[in-house]
């Protein structure tokens, strides 16, 4: 599983982890069901503690994206509608409140910037 890691980003290794494979789940390049590597052998690719992968685990099955089986793993959850839906709300969001910082950085009024948002919702479909 293709994970990157940033000593450099302020968020901790176990956020990142866990923010990749919701990433994965919700892109659909995982698929409900679909085994996840064990938490040790994550831990020995990525060269991190064994600690930090069971904490982004616990996190993704707390959120409802995973389901671990005792001696049997950790697997994609069949996510419902409503979650996958709530999850890319959240990502337009923060999306969205860079591009206002932005648009506000550049000068631009709420109307030029509904305006512009628009066009490119409308380009991107």
């Amino acid at each position: 599983m293709d994970i990157i890691l940033s000593n450099t980003d302020g968020t901790p290794i176990y956020e990142q982890i866990a923010r990749q494979i919701k990433a994965k789940i919700v892109g659909g390049e995982l698929q409900p069901g679909e085994a996840l590597p064990s938490m040790r052998l994550l831990a020995k690719d990525l060269r991190i503690s064994v600690i930090t992968t069971k904490r982004a685990y616990e996190e993704l099955e707390r959120a409802g994206f995973i389901i671990t089986q005792t001696g049997r793993g950790s697997f994609v959850a069949p996510v419902g509608i409503e979650l996958l839906r709530e999850e890319q709300l959240r990502r337009v969001e923060e999306h969205l409140a860079e591009a206002a910082r932005a648009a506000h950085l550049g000068g631009l009024n709420k109307d030029e910037f509904v305006a512009l948002a628009a066009e490119t919702y409308e380009e991107g479909i």
